[in-house]
Parts: C-alpha cells; structure tokens; sequence
C-alpha cells in the first residue's frame, strides 16, 4: 500500500514508481488554507455502484461487473460521499490516497461543489481548481480494473479544500448547444453508469465523460435533445456514460476538456475519429470507432420524446453550462408533455423526463391546472416555444421564479 497525493488519478504504474504527483493547476502564488477531512468509506448507498466499504475499506463488489456502454474484461464501480460543507469557501479540493492498485486497476477522485440549491459545478479531478469558489462539495471515487477477478482497494481518503487564484469562469447565460450526432442505446435491463436499471422506453441520454453524470433519481445534469428543424425535443436526465471515450467531455473549451484538447469545442472524438482517422480512429479505450456519436439515447428518448427512427444528428443543449432559475421535473415517473403554449390543448412539442432540470426562461399564465405541487395557472417557458405547468416542477417556490414573458 502506498500514499500519494492525487491531481485526480492513481494508476498501478504510478504507485509502484512509488511517485507523488504535484497538485495540478498549483500556481505560484501561496494557496489559501482551509481545514482537512477524511472521506467516509464505509458508508455505501443509493448513490454508489458496485463498490462495498466493508472494514472501512473501498473496493469493487463484483470483480467482473461493468456498465452497458463498456464491453470489456474486468470491473468499475464508484462512491460519492455525503455533501462536506467547508470551513469557508473555496475553489480546490486535493486528495491523498492510501490505495492497493495491482497492475490493469486504477482509481480517480473527483470533486465538485454546490453552486445553488440544486446546482452543482462539473465533476472536475481532485487537485484541479473548480470553476467557482463553494462551501459545500461532493467527492466522488472511482474505480476501476481491466481483468476479470483483480480489484484495486481503497484505505483512506485524506481531502483538503483551499483557494488558488484563477481566471473568471462564470457559467455563460445561455446554455451551450451544438449539432451532435445521436444513436439509440436501447439495453433495456442492464445498467447505467450510476446504477439505473434501464427500463423499456427509458428516458435518459449517455455522453463520453463522468464530469456530466447524474446521480440515480438525479438530473443535476441534463440535456435538451431536439430534432434540427426543431419540431420536437426532450429534457433527459445524463445516467451513463458512452457511446464512444469516457473522457472526452467535448462541450467544454480546451483549458477544461479532459482530452483531445487539440479538437474544435463541441466536436466529439468519436466524429473525428470517424471521419477523420483521428487518434487512429480508436476511442480512448482503444476501440476503432464505428459510428461518430457523441449522444446516446435512451429508447424513450429516441422513440417517444423526438420521434426519430434512425441514428442521426440532432441539437444538444447541456442546459447546466447555462445560468438561471430551474426547476426539477417531479411526475409519478412517466415523463410530463411539453406544449406549444401555455394550454393543455396546445401542441405537443416533447417531452419533459421525470428527474429532468430544466431552465426556466420565463412564466405566463395559462390554463389552470392541478398536479404535483398544488394547483395552478402558471406555466414556465423552459425552451424555444416550451411550455410546462409550474405544478409539476420543483422550484422551491410557490409562486413564478422568472420574470413575466
């Protein structure tokens, strides 16, 4: 077993060089001290997957499980702990592992910090500054093997949050969006990168990184997936990682993007991949790239909420790169209709999935309409000529929480 200090990852090689990484993105300038604490990992629920914690110890449950988008020998599986409020606000949280990492395992940490009530930053690797100072965070420890049997373990967990200077990096107003090219995930009873069972016409999407996935019965992060022309679209909760890379968060400029830093912002790997022979062609797991998806679909998604009936590009809006009032879509499970206007006989634009957090641009009044949070006239424009009723969203508010349209 042997102690490092983490910029995020700790791979078999690295330890038995028996090397200590340098805090990524330390600058020269003295960082800001704030007090250390100790992650629980003896505490495993609803959030975790394929991880148990028996002894205080972390490691995989099931040597040889992985999620649906990997199809490979050996083992994943992941821990978040509680939410840690700090001593006073700060931007970095660095970890120190005592870990077991036998040769093909490795283990990342990541962190990210509550920026509002249901708001969080990115997940971004310990020791790298977030994008905002925060007072309270979330860690999260992965881990993972490539042969069937082998497990890397995890003692302890010592984190330390400070403050180093940085460059403003306030969310933009309006959302990222680009043209991405979508396929169908289907799978229908094997499970999602934070432990979803997939049902039949299941309502999620996968994209290739861990920095945009949500909690199970979590849409933290979520996407607005229209068709290009713009005739329908659905809000979809991320719950899995893929198609193609698990890091490759594309969406982001390159002084944030994991990988591929050389590739335009909002160009997925895979397409270059694809079309272009980059990287050999290959995914960042190896694997010669069949197709140039940067989404995938959950059938209700693909089916239901857009309509589609082949793979094929549609628009993506990472609605959490955005700023603004939201609210969490809370229905009985199946996803809620989106209108054309503020009227439960308008037309049907899509769809709205039960977890989903949506921006709210702006209220009118409407029909009246009773249904999870009491009775109402409101509805809430989360889109381009997207209504819902303010009934079934959770604002924390009883009344509007954006200006008059």
């Amino acid at each position: 077993m042997i102690r490092i200090k983490m910029t995020g990852r700790v791979t078999a090689a690295v330890l038995a060089a028996g090397a200590v990484t340098a805090l990524a993105g330390a600058p020269a300038q003295a960082a800001t001290a704030n007090t250390g604490w100790t992650a629980d990992l003896s505490t495993v629920d609803n959030d975790d997957v394929n991880v148990t914690g028996a002894g205080g110890t972390l490691t995989l449950a099931d040597a040889a499980w992985h999620r649906t988008a990997r199809v490979f020998a050996g083992s994943e599986g992941s821990l978040t702990t509680a939410v840690h409020k700090l001593g006073s606000a700060s931007n970095r949280v660095s970890a120190e592992l005592a870990a077991d990492t036998p040769r093909g395992t490795s283990v990342d940490v990541d962190v990210r910090g509550r920026t509002g009530v249901n708001d969080w930053t990115e997940w971004t690797p310990a020791g790298t500054a977030l994008k905002s100072a925060v007072s309270e965070v979330q860690v999260r420890i992965s881990l993972r093997s490539n042969t069937d049997g082998v497990r890397p373990s995890v003692k302890s967990v010592a984190l330390n949050a400070d403050s180093v200077p940085q460059a403003n990096a306030l969310a933009a107003a309006t959302a990222l969006t680009y043209k991405i090219y979508a396929t169908r995930e289907g799978l229908t009873g094997q499970t999602t990168a934070n432990g979803h069972v997939i049902t039949s016409r299941d309502h999620f999407v996968a994209l290739p990184s861990g920095r945009a996935l949500s909690g199970k019965g979590s849409g933290t992060y979520t996407v607005r997936v229209c068709k290009t022309d713009a005739s329908r679209c659905e809000y979809a909760p991320v719950w899995d990682v893929g198609p193609w890379n698990t890091k490759d968060d594309y969406w982001n400029p390159a002084s944030v993007r994991a990988e591929y830093k050389d590739l335009p912002q909002g160009q997925p790997e895979a397409y270059a991949a694809y079309h272009n022979g980059y990287n050999g062609g290959k995914d960042d797991l190896g694997y010669k790239v069949g197709n140039p998806a940067g989404i995938d679909l959950g059938d209700g998604v693909f089916y239901d909420g857009l309509g589609m009936s082949d793979n094929g590009n549609v628009n993506v809006t990472y609605l959490w790169t955005g700023s603004g009032p939201t609210g969490v879509v809370s229905t009985a499970g199946d996803p809620m209709n989106v209108r054309a206007s503020a009227s439960t006989s308008a037309a049907v634009k899509g769809l709205a999935a039960n977890y989903a957090k949506v921006t709210i641009e702006c209220y009118v009044e409407g029909d009246t309409v009773a249904g999870k949070f009491g009775t109402t006239n409101i509805w809430d424009r989360i889109g381009p000529n997207n209504y819902v009723s303010d009934t079934y969203l959770q604002t924390g508010s009883d009344g509007p929480v954006a200006p008059h349209c």
